[in-house]
């Protein structure tokens, strides 16, 4: 394959990205357990011995009665043998119960981490412009509380499920020995109550219960979203709008909970009726009375049946809590593989090498949606050695734009390519070796200043971290920070937006790339701080392609080439002087930019000194 190949425009073209999983694509919940099978299945054979033996005590004494209360002689060895057989099995009921519960919880616990380091590891392949479309809250609710929730139906529900049909199936056994008649009265209390489960798994309960789901996410969304943007709500007086806005996620939280409560709670309350001692008790009282009273059975056969008539719907009452756990795990893992079925952008099978750093986007087109597209035939050369301002109004595509350089989406229509390469042709490791970014929305990580500055190259000398932060002009400020370069980020350091993007200036400048990409990098320094910043990218400026966003008039002035962007395509572009000539719409533009910067310095002129009259 040659440049010349790599190079040419690709003729199919890609759709626009689809946040909807595919479920064909991401695993099964089969498939995501089916390393743990054989740990189920040991949990669920010892919890089946020990259900049968934890019966072994309810037999002796029911044995034990009827042997005691039979008319004649009571046969002593028989006695010693029914209570040795009882105590053997309480033994054993607790060792194998307690040996499945431990194996369960280590075999959660395996499960557990099996999906977050899926979750990272797929999370890791995602377009990252995928995250940007995405509620922090409803992302940490999927990587948090959604795999927590697959632990009772790991540790608990196949115990619970087991002795739900083990213990009565027995049971059923050996009261058939006894009388037919009778059990199959005692049977009514089970088939009452297992006549209710199905109302509990209705599509309108599913459907109140997946709104429960949401609206858990949504409060979730709401909250993190109003933590991480608290200064500005109350510096702006933002909070009562806020405020609503997270109770209106709690208002539909509610309506929700209201919705599925009313529709369960009719059918919750006639199972624990059905299934309460009191009741059962008053089955099997009425049914043996008419049997005793007929002369169809002895006094004594009535006993076990008073005793197993409990252990029949004890089990049976956990089997709701364990359908409950069941539809919990099974949302949770649902939400689980949407993450996980979330396409990758495609890894070419045989990446190929660019060529020098030129970029190139040749009639690119791309859209969020089918049908509406936000970039419409761009055609841009960014030459080496070249700085480029993308200038526009709101919306018009800036930041889509600058996105499709570090490849977080692919475009729809067209090519973008570097060196030559299309940028689907290059491995992510050479891509991210070859165009850095900055954008305005800063993440630093809970690590020390020095590893955050070093993240893109973590096996950096320390005189090459404090260079880049010296040409991010931040090296002062983290000298003054309690352990310096080793201040942790969130514990003993704590930056202004400003400070934050300079380190994050300082990264890209130390991974030194050839293509840089500045999404207003410096909207929050002061005017003092990004002229310095201006001077030292001057001096990057005839070894690196540099694209950035602006709007500072200076920032402008300074590129060789300026664009403009208006609802998706390129109106205008030249050097910043020929542009002012034409009298166009970046004209315009640069008047207005002007101006609303004159009004800000008259503004801040107006603004009384300390001791000055006001």
């Amino acid at each position: 394959m040659t440049t010349t190949d790599l190079a040419a425009p690709r003729e199919q073209s890609t759709p626009p990205p689809d946040d909807r999983a595919d479920a064909a694509a991401g695993p099964s919940t089969s498939g995501l357990l089916r390393p743990y099978w054989p740990g189920l299945a040991a949990v669920v054979i010892l919890q089946v011995i020990g259900a049968l033996a934890g019966l072994a005590p309810l037999l002796a004494v029911g044995e034990l009665g009827r042997a005691l209360l039979s008319p004649g002689p009571t046969d002593h060895d028989r006695v010693w043998i029914v209570v040795t057989v009882g105590a053997a099995g309480m033994f054993v009921r607790l060792l194998f119960t307690a040996a499945s519960s431990g194996i369960g919880h280590v075999l959660d616990g395996h499960v557990q981490l099996a999906f977050r380091r899926h979750l990272a590891e797929g999370l890791g392949r995602v377009p990252i412009g995928w995250f940007s479309r995405r509620r922090t809250g409803e992302l940490a609710k999927v990587v948090g509380e959604d795999v927590s929730a697959v632990h009772p139906f790991i540790a608990h529900t196949p115990g619970e499920l087991v002795s739900a049909f083990v213990v009565p199936l027995a049971s059923l056994v050996y009261l058939f020995t006894i009388d037919w008649r009778l059990t199959l009265i005692t049977l009514i209390p089970v088939l009452l109550a297992v006549a209710l489960v199905p109302l509990m798994m209705t599509p309108n309960r599913l459907r109140e219960q997946e709104e429960f789901d949401a609206g858990m996410g949504r409060i979730a969304s709401s909250v993190v979203e109003f933590v991480e943007g608290i200064a500005v709500v109350k510096a702006f007086g933002g909070a009562d709008r806020v405020h609503r806005r997270f109770l209106t996620a709690v208002d539909g939280f509610v309506g929700s909970f209201v919705r599925m409560v009313r529709g369960l709670a009719g059918i919750a309350a006639g199972m624990q009726v059905v299934l309460s001692p009191p009741f059962v008790l008053l089955v099997v009282l009425v049914g043996g009375t008419a049997l005793l009273t007929s002369g169809g059975m002895a006094a004594a056969d009535l006993l076990p049946f008073l005793l197993l008539g409990l252990g029949l719907t004890a089990p049976v009452a956990a089997l709701g809590h364990g359908f409950d756990d069941m539809q919990s795990a099974r949302r949770a893992v649902g939400r689980i593989r949407e993450v996980l079925a979330v396409r990758p952008l495609p890894e070419p099978a045989h990446p190929a090498t660019a060529q020098g750093h030129r970029v190139e986007l040749r009639d690119v087109r791309f859209g969020y949606e089918t049908g509406d597209e936000v970039l419409r035939g761009i055609d841009l050369v960014l030459e080496p050695g070249t700085v480029t301002a993308l200038v526009g109004p709101s919306g018009s595509g800036k930041s889509t734009l600058v996105r499709l350089l570090p490849r977080f989406f692919d475009p729809t229509h067209g090519s973008v390519t570097l060196g030559g390469v299309d940028l689907r042709e290059l491995g992510s490791r050479e891509l991210y070796r070859k165009v850095s970014f900055v954008f305005q929305d800063v993440r630093l990580l809970r690590a020390s200043v020095a590893d955050n500055i070093a993240l893109a190259v973590p096996h950096a000398d320390f005189d090459a971290v404090v260079r880049a932060a010296r040409l991010a002009h931040i090296h002062e400020r983290i000298l003054e920070l309690p352990r310096g370069y080793e201040s942790v980020i969130g514990e003993d350091a704590g930056l202004s937006g400003g400070e934050a993007q300079r380190i994050s200036l300082a990264r890209a400048l130390l991974a030194d790339a050839p293509v840089l990409v500045l999404d207003e990098a410096t909207s929050f320094a002061d005017p003092r701080t990004e002229r310095a910043v201006r001077r030292a990218l001057a001096t990057l400026e005839g070894t690196r392609t540099i694209l950035v966003i602006a709007h500072r008039p200076e920032t402008i002035a300074e590129a060789d080439t300026v664009v403009m962007l208006e609802r998706g395509s390129v109106v205008e572009r030249g050097a910043p002087a020929e542009l002012l000539a034409r009298n166009g719409r970046f004209a315009a533009f640069w008047q207005a930019q002007r101006s609303a910067v004159a009004d800000r310095t008259k503004t801040h002129e107006g603004v009384p000194r300390g001791g000055e009259p006001r």
